[in-house]
Order: C-alpha cells, then structure tokens, then sequence
C-alpha cells in the first residue's frame, strides 16, 4: 500500500525539497555570467591577410581578453563574403560562433544568391568599422591618373580589366558606378577576396585594383600608384590623391562591417557581448590598425547597427536596378 506522509513527516520533505531547490538556484551561475565557458569562433567571410582580415582579428585580441577565452579566427572566403555570412547565420545560437557581417548581405539577399534575410537572420553585436577604397595600379602602369583610365576605356570599350573580391561586392558595385558615371566599359575580373585581387594586379593578370585599402603600403612603398579614392574627402594618409567625386563622377562609398551571430542568441549573451565589443571597436589596438590602413572606426551598439542594415536593405534595391545587377550575374 503507498505511504500518504502526514504531520511533521510531510512538512521535513517539503521543507528539505524547498531548501534544495533553494540551494539549487543560488548555485547555478546566470547564462551570462557563465559564458563563456570555452573557446569561441569567429568566422571571417574573407581570406587572411585582407584588410577586413586583420581588422577582425585586432578586434578579436582585446575581446578575446575581455571574456576571459581565446577567439579563433577562421576565414571562410568565397561568393563575395557569403559563403562565410551563410555560416554565421546557420550556426548554433549558443554565443560559440559569431563572425564579421559584410554589408554586401543586403545586396546578395535580395539577388538570391544569399538565402537569409539580413533584417531578422542575424543578432547585431556591434558595427566596428567602415572600408576605405581606391582604385590603384601598379607603378610601371600606363595610367598616372584617373582621367587616363577614363580616356583609354572611351577608346577602346571592355579591353583595360580590373580586380575586385568578387561580382556584385561593393568594390564591383562601386566600379559599375564609377564606369555608370564616366561613360565608360570596363572588364571585371573577380577573385575570391581583396588579397587575391591584389596579387592578380601585382603578378599583372590585371591592369587595376579596386579594393579596400589592401593597396595602402604598396603605395607608400612605391610598387603601386594610388590613382583615385571612393571617400566624401581625400584621406589623410594620401593628401595628394583626388576623391573620385572630385575628379567629376559622383560616386562615394563606404562600406561599414561589423559583427554579429544567429538569430535567436540568449539575451544575456548578447548584452555581454556588445559590452565587450564596444570596448574592442573603440580601443587602442583596433583604432591604431584601422588607422594603419586607411580605414575609419565607425562604431554602432547592435540595435543602431540593425537599424543601419535594415536601412542601407532599402537602399540597395534602387541599386540593383539602376545598374541591372541581376543581369551582371547572369552573364558571370
């Protein structure tokens, strides 16, 4: 027959079950406070030695010490940044894989070539920094100025090639509106990132360069000639080299990245996580090397970041419309 506990005997097991329930909850550490527990990854969408690359992991190295565990980079290169911002999207939701957002997501959701929603897929940490870019060549190039490139591709249509990361990146958006506004053909040749992009032009597989500011020490040390920038002003760093907004086609680009997770990471860990990389984005070790690159700190807390993509999704469709991008990939 079962026992049916009465009198004080009931009272000892509630009162034991109370106090180890009790136990229990004080013990147990908040999800926030125990992560993180072990390494974490950082998917990087470009290959190692970039720009976005070495952005990344000065940024990795302060909140890696912030959090008390080791960030391990790993470059997932491949389709213009998607291959890696499909793999963020699609991992666990835990806080043990975030990784750099190319803004170009919103340009590729919309041609259907990356297969998430930017606006709702993704948890927005923290925008860290915007890209610099130019237009470059090598320094025995025929072109001294941007206005030779212009004159030469009017003489002959598609024939003086240039390199960017890949079709429909914001390097070949903003030649399709630098060639859109000078009247111009050119013949795009993509690689899988900038680095490869500026080793086509430097191995001289192609006559220009457009990138982000990969091309910033070889300028300086004299194997390339920096023939024009996509900046609202001339940079700092290169005070004789004209914007291409002054030099009479309107086009200016920057191109802020930042970082983000998957969809659905525990509140707590997001908090934790944009406390900690604010202070990466705004400290002395990731100002410096964006400052060694030409590149602009340009830091937003995750809900301001998220507004910024969700407007910057409006803007690419005028884009993708005016430049027929679709068109551009089907031909590629």
């Amino acid at each position: 027959m079962k026992k049916i506990l009465q009198g004080p005997d009931r009272r000892q097991v509630l009162t034991g079950t109370l106090a180890s329930i009790a136990t229990l909850s004080f013990a147990k550490p908040s999800l926030a406070q125990a992560y993180p527990s072990r390494a974490i990854r950082f998917i990087c969408p470009w290959p190692a030695g970039g720009t976005a690359d070495t952005t990344m992991r000065a940024l990795c190295r302060v909140a890696s010490m912030e959090l008390g565990q080791p960030i391990a980079v790993e470059n997932r290169a491949g389709a213009a940044g998607m291959i890696g911002a499909a793999a963020i999207a699609t991992a666990q939701p835990d806080g043990y894989t975030i990784g750099q957002i190319p803004l170009s997501v919103t340009r590729f959701s919309q041609l259907g070539s990356f297969q998430h929603d930017p606006r709702t897929d993704f948890t927005f940490i923290a925008r860290t920094a915007g890209q610099t870019f130019g237009i470059a060549v090598k320094s025995d190039s025929e072109f001294k100025s941007i206005q030779q490139v212009v004159a030469a591709a009017k003489a002959k249509p598609d024939t003086i090639t240039y390199a960017t990361s890949g079709v429909a990146g914001q390097t070949h958006i903003g030649m399709e509106e630098f060639s859109y506004a000078a009247k111009i053909k050119l013949s795009h040749v993509p690689f899988k990132g900038g680095a490869d992009a500026l080793q086509g032009v430097l191995g001289g597989h192609v006559q220009i360069l457009a990138d982000s500011s990969s091309w910033a020490p070889l300028v300086r040390d004299g194997r390339m000639r920096l023939l024009a920038t996509w900046s609202e002003q001339r940079l700092a760093g290169f005070p004789d080299v004209p914007t291409l907004k002054e030099s009479g086609y309107n086009v200016v680009m920057q191109a802020p990245n930042g970082v983000g997770a998957p969809k659905g990471l525990d509140p707590a860990v997001t908090a934790k996580l944009r406390e900690v990389f604010r202070k990466a984005a705004l400290s002395a070790e990731h100002t410096d090397t964006c400052n060694r690159l030409d590149m602009v700190v340009m830091y937003l807390d995750g809900p301001d970041y998220q507004k910024f993509v969700a407007q910057n999704y409006e803007d690419e469709k005028t884009i993708i419309e005016r430049l027929k991008l679709r068109d551009l990939i089907g031909k590629s």
